[in-house]
């Protein structure tokens, strides 16, 4: 029984393909999970949503949605409803091919990405060996169909905003992939199925999740920093910063075009969690070893969830960083850490069983987050404010 709720929707799929012919099966297959990830996701988005503007209303001491449905909860629905009824305004200086392009290629290859996750034991579309460079593939992707938005709106504002997303999404890739690079390393595959398997294990009934190490930990929460980055969230949300901007590269974007924007932040938001979830948390393995009968695909969407909530916190909490700091942090600090973080990931390695390589691993991590806190990030003195006027 417990076995079967595991497998329900592979046992379903395979159910489902069972009334077509054996020549045909593949491709319904294929067709069914595409369906499902097409389906289940964008229903995660509306609960992201929901529980974002719900989480930031207590967090700010007001209201959150409360009008539309029992405790605002179809909020949602009226806004999709709104979006797919509000008129779609194209300026006229604009390149109209392009300036559609624009979002549909962001939300396509968005999802594209989910292609290659295993969401629970079994459940991956498609199982390649290159799993983890077709995903970070297909995430560059993204910064062309920002820069197309900017560019084909010719809004000065827009290309500004576009300008900025691809300069700052292009400096946090570079630490996202070493982040990354140190999980290939100990797993030697870049098999996203094999990076699970290699973290399903249990010692004393604890896990051998990658972030319960240091070098581990330290990738996580430059992973973190990077992806947040990446997906435009605040205290990185400069592309799209109201007070300059006006809305950034889609400043010229309404109803349907514009909620597709939307929904491909959010969907990349809960790609990129998902991603990590795989790299640093056990993917769908348990926490514990006695947890190991809930259904794997629970974990995996419960862990990708927990990551949605931390963003929603930081959203909350943080204010805005300006474009210097934003690029400094980038090239000054965390792209140095994630490069020494690779040396000690290899250190480790090569380090052997024993108490000592967690020392050695641990002492050369902080002594450089504190040395390039101090050097790297020093902060500026600004001297007593001056007022100039126009003579």
């Amino acid at each position: 029984m417990i076995k079967n709720a595991d497998q329900i929707f592979v046992l379903l799929q395979h159910w489902i393909m069972s009334f077509f012919p054996s020549v045909l099966q593949p491709i319904v297959g294929v067709l069914l999970a595409v369906v499902t990830i097409i389906c289940v996701f964008p229903a995660l988005f509306a609960i992201a949503v929901l529980l974002e503007r719900k989480g930031l209303g207590r967090m700010q001491n007001r209201f959150g949605p409360n009008r539309v449905g029992p405790l605002g909860i179809l909020q949602p629905v009226a806004d999709g409803l709104k979006s797919l009824t509000k008129e779609d305004i194209v300026p006229t200086s604009a390149d109209a091919v392009v300036h559609f392009l624009a979002p549909v290629f962001l939300v396509v290859v968005v999802f594209m990405g989910y292609a290659v996750l295993p969401m629970g034991r079994n459940m991956t579309l498609v199982n390649m060996d290159a799993g983890l460079l077709f995903f970070f593939a297909m995430g560059a992707s993204t910064e062309l169909s920002v820069f197309m938005a900017g560019w084909s709106s010719r809004n000065k504002y827009s290309l500004l905003g576009a300008m900025r997303a691809v300069a700052q999404m292009i400096s946090y890739e570079v630490p996202l992939l070493l982040s990354s690079l140190v999980v290939v390393m100990m797993t030697g595959s870049m098999n996203l199925g094999r990076i699970v398997d290699a973290q399903n294990q249990y010692s004393w009934g604890l896990p051998h999740w990658y972030i319960f190490t240091p070098w581990g930990f330290a990738a996580f929460l430059l992973y973190a920093i990077a992806t947040t980055a990446e997906s435009n969230r605040s205290p990185f949300d400069l592309p799209e910063g109201e007070s300059e901007l006006v809305a950034g590269y889609f400043t010229e974007y309404s109803g349907f075009k514009f909620a597709l924007f939307f929904l491909g932040e959010y969907v990349g938001m809960l790609s990129v969690s998902g991603l990590g979830t795989t790299l640093f948390l056990g993917g769908w393995s348990a926490p514990f070893s006695f947890l190991t009968w809930v259904p794997s695909w629970i974990w995996f969407f419960g862990k990708v969830m927990m990551s949605i909530c931390v963003f929603i916190w930081l959203r909350g909490t943080l204010p805005r960083m300006r474009q210097d700091q934003l690029m400094n942090f980038a090239w000054k600090f965390v792209l140095p850490l994630s490069l020494l973080n690779v040396f000690v990931a290899a250190l480790w390695r090569f380090l052997g069983d024993g108490w000592a390589r967690w020392g050695v691993c641990s002492a050369i991590l902080l002594v450089a987050y504190f040395v390039m806190a101090k050097v790297g990030m020093k902060s500026e003195h600004f001297g007593p404010r001056s007022y100039r006027y126009a003579e």
